[in-house]
């Protein structure tokens, strides 16, 4: 077969293509592994940050002995991260660790500048993590000045009485062979100083919820601490979580852990001990930590998106919004509210206060003889949930336009608002004839009262909104009212509920829950 010239040049294109491919990808394969061992090269040399002194990597310090591997250098970064500028004993801890292990790499880490500053003692270093302008990223960056293979993070006032404490944190660690536990803590000073929890994070209901955990006889196993406690965790696993060195450390530290199923394990010993206790010597200065505590525990709960603690004595603590405050959302689009693109439902304290207007506005319509009943999805969420809507973010009712009359609250309000009171706001909404009730000035959850006046048998009105259950209805749904648990109270509504909503929704919309509007966001029933 004879090849033509045209044939055989563009075999020699090709083939000359080939050639060039195959030298460009080997080329870039290079590249790639000299970037990767520059990379690793950078992590294990000394990293010189201004102020900070120089960096000791992962395969130096002085003394091969103890928790240093066989020419590997020391295996554990002490960290102290819980301090407060204006008190603290942070250089007694630091001299505690470095007498006892000299080797050992001790790093006191702070958000900004302590003030007064602190004084360290030689072989002890201060990590600020907030950016300065003027130094390079690795500056404020822990995963940069911690290069051992585990992290050992202690409470501020505790000093270390047996050298061999943190071999044996080692070895239980080690023992569990990267199972569930992932974290392993030792008390300080008496095992009543730290208790051991369960804690169940869910974050589409924006809540924390701790409770007990009982203890073993080789140690409690649980998901969060509470008290003193010395902890021992591999630095790779801190370093996967998003906020490794938050504040306050356990309470960071215990969220991100337990939405990943790790465990932690506080064992019976060894005891580490605490001097300084208690750590503030004025009352002042006690306050002014429980301030410090308070502002900090509700900034990490603003970051990681909770709004409200349970805690192990059954209280309860809110970090969402009230009635001085504006409420946790905007303005709501397309009956789509914002957390819904976030795969999280209604914040709890807005339910909370949806409950409380709508009680209160449920008994000054009984008191003032007004005949209501609930409307639309509040309707809906009655008879499926026998409370609000867990995605809603209002409250509707209906009432008889004829009855305004007899509210004191309701029949002045043709023009402005009325703030009651209780600070309720009671107005003429401008989107259309009806009546609004606000939980206050700032905060605009509310519940809606829809006016509808019977005509030849039928409910309606004379303004509609797009709503689709915003339609007409047989008056019969109404004689009589029948009552219906909502929300912790007793509420009226029409007295067959199912074919109301059918009427309204279509058929099938009790068994079926969906979000508001599909078409903008669908509710996935396999994570109900």
């Amino acid at each position: 077969m004879r090849i033509s010239l045209c044939q055989g040049l563009l075999t020699g294109a090709i083939v000359l293509n080939l050639l060039i491919l195959y030298y460009v990808s080997r080329a870039q394969q290079q590249m790639m592994e000299k970037r990767k061992e520059l990379g690793r090269g950078t992590r294990r040399a000394a990293l010189p940050v201004p102020g900070l002194g120089v960096f000791i990597g992962a395969g130096g310090g002085p003394g091969l002995a103890g928790v240093e591997g066989h020419n590997r250098g020391p295996r554990v970064t002490v960290v102290l991260r819980e301090f407060e500028n204006f008190e603290n004993y942070v250089r007694d801890v630091a001299n505690s660790f470095l007498h006892q292990r000299p080797e050992l790499p001790f790093l006191a880490v702070a958000d900004t500048t302590p003030y007064p500053p602190l004084v360290l003692p030689d072989g002890a270093r201060l990590l600020v993590l907030s950016p300065a302008p003027d130094q390079p990223p690795q500056a404020h960056r822990p995963e940069f000045h911690i290069q051992t293979e585990f992290v050992l993070l202690v409470p501020d006032g505790v000093e270390l009485e047996q050298p061999r404490s943190i071999e044996r944190l080692i070895k239980e660690l080690e023992g569990e062979g990267g199972g569930p536990v992932r974290v392993v803590a030792a008390p300080v000073w008496a095992r009543s100083s730290v208790q051991c929890l369960h804690l169940r994070v869910n974050l589409k209901e924006w809540t924390a919820t701790y409770s007990p955990a009982a203890s073993g006889s080789s140690g409690s196993v649980c998901t969060a601490l509470q008290g003193d406690a010395v902890i021992l965790i591999r630095t790779e696993d801190l370093f996967n979580l998003s906020v490794p060195l938050g504040r306050p450390l356990f309470s960071s530290l215990f969220v991100q852990t337990s939405l990943r199923g790790w465990k932690v394990k506080l064992l019976e010993s060894p005891c580490f001990a605490a001097v300084h206790r208690p750590l503030f010597s004025s009352a002042h200065n006690q306050w002014k930590a429980d301030m410090c505590l308070k502002d900090t525990t509700g900034k990490l709960m603003k970051s990681f998106g909770l709004k409200r603690l349970l805690l192990p004595d059954g209280k309860e603590q809110w970090y969402g919004c009230s009635k001085e405050t504006p409420r946790c959302f905007g303005t709501v689009q397309d009956d789509t509210p914002d957390y819904l693109y976030l795969d999280r439902w209604t914040p709890p304290c807005c339910l909370r206060a949806l409950r409380e207007t709508t009680k209160y506005v449920i008994n000054i319509l009984e008191t003032s003889g007004v005949r209501y009943w609930l409307e639309g999805g509040t309707l809906l969420g009655a008879v499926r949930h026998q409370d609000v809507i867990p995605w809603d973010y209002d409250v509707d009712l209906g009432i008889y336009l004829e009855d305004i009359p007899n509210c004191d609250h309701l029949k002045n309000l043709d023009s402005g608002s009325l703030v009651d009171a209780n600070g309720y706001v009671w107005e003429r909404a401008v989107e259309g004839d009806f009546y609004r009730v606000q939980y206050s000035e700032a905060n605009h959850l509310h519940v809606d009262l829809w006016p509808f006046y019977p005509r030849n048998g039928v409910m309606t009105k004379d303004t509609w909104t797009e709503h689709k259950q915003d339609v007409e209805f047989p008056e019969h749904f109404l004689q009589p009212l029948v009552p219906l648990s909502f929300a912790g109270m007793t509420a009226y509504g029409p007295n067959n509920p199912r074919a109301f909503l059918e009427l309204k929704f279509g058929e099938g919309v009790v068994e079926n829950p969906q979000y508001p509007n599909p078409v903008k966001k669908r509710l996935d029933r396999s994570k109900l």
